[in-house]
């Protein structure tokens, strides 16, 4: 209990800071490193990102990562998907369970773009130097079940983008909470996600020639200056949710798993909004999922989603290869595939 208050305590604080940054209207582009806001992990999102309760496996890495606290084993997850206008997006991450200390992982996240041809006043067709653009983050977490129902856990990460010769770092952590309540094991999860520093664009394609006085004849026309460029946030993000095992807690099925859960929303460069999702898994073998994302969020390309999963033994190892399709408004659905491993 006291672990539990002084966890809520702490994530209410972080709640109002939040606020600072969110305002009543959109601020839609407003953050830097766009790419955090990716999601993880095919279950998820087949079950319309309503998963900050359910995170209990590595992809909590991403998610929650008081889940990671709740994993039995060690897991490794490979995810890459086929992104909009040629980006590709890949997400690898390992999680450790350590007897009596907790479960500590690592996750590299990476956005890459095709190279573009650069342009100049002169040559506006394309001048035949080719621009590279890359986004990437490295963290570490740690997650740990202080009792069989409660949960914490953070991450520390490394962020940076790069667009040719420049480049904009930061620090961000999240910070989660789980717990299953005694009430037929009803779930209730927490987390804020990437808080931290700002980013600010900086490199030598910032360096240019000036002349300080242009009216003065005889001066000095090409000292070296910088152009300055605004500082930017991440897109921290509030996540509370509550989900629930019907036919298992409620009904007393074992072999039938229907999970449905609901997450609440609160990012710092948009409205508010909701996530449903739900799934159901025979024998522990075959999942069938479904969801909704971005819920009543004004001018969203999200929508419905839904998917399938395989949980496959074979002798000491585990495996889970999961499906999603995203639907993404005016842009169709994409397809996205995880695999996660167990050892």
């Amino acid at each position: 209990m006291k672990y539990t208050k002084l966890s809520a305590i702490v994530l209410l604080l972080l709640f109002f800071q939040v606020n600072v940054y969110a305002q009543s209207v959109s601020r839609v582009g407003t953050t830097a490193a766009p790419f955090l806001k990716i999601g993880v992990g095919a279950r998820a999102l087949a079950m319309g990102e309503a998963y900050v309760t359910q995170a209990n496996d590595v992809t909590g890495l991403y998610w929650n990562p008081a889940g990671l606290g709740f994993m039995p084993r060690n897991q490794f997850i490979f995810n890459h998907y086929d992104y909009f206008a040629g980006l590709s997006y890949d997400f690898v991450g390992v999680a450790v369970n350590l007897p009596t200390i907790g479960t500590v992982g690592a996750q590299f996240t990476h956005l890459g773009a095709p190279d573009l041809e650069r342009t100049t006043l002169l040559n506006q067709d394309g001048s035949g130097e080719m621009i590279s653009s890359n986004f990437y983050a490295v963290g570490i977490s740690y997650g740990r079940a202080l009792t069989d129902r409660f949960g914490i856990g953070g991450t520390i990460k490394y962020i940076r983008e790069t667009l040719w010769h420049s480049h904009a770092s930061g620090v961000g952590f999240d910070i989660g909470v789980q717990y299953t309540t005694i009430f037929k094991n009803v779930k209730i999860g927490m987390s804020i996600t990437n808080f931290g520093s700002g980013m600010k664009m900086e490199g030598r394609d910032l360096l240019i020639q000036h002349d300080i006085d242009p009216t003065a004849a005889g001066n000095n026309e090409t000292i070296n200056a910088d152009l300055s460029t605004d500082e930017f946030p991440l897109p921290i993000l509030f996540r509370v949710g509550l989900s629930m095992n019907i036919t298992k807690d409620f009904l007393g099925l074992e072999d039938h798993d229907l999970i449905v859960a609901c997450d609440a929303n609160h990012p710092n460069d948009n409205n508010e909004y909701l996530n449903l999702g739900g799934e159901y898994v025979f024998h522990d073998f075959i999942a069938l999922r479904a969801g909704y994302r971005n819920m009543l969020l004004e001018d969203s390309e999200g929508g419905f989603t839904f998917g399938f999963g395989m949980h496959v033994k074979i002798s000491y190892f585990d495996f889970n290869l999961d499906y999603a399709a995203i639907d993404y408004g005016r842009f169709d659905y994409l397809n996205k595939f995880s695999f996660i491993f167990s050892f």
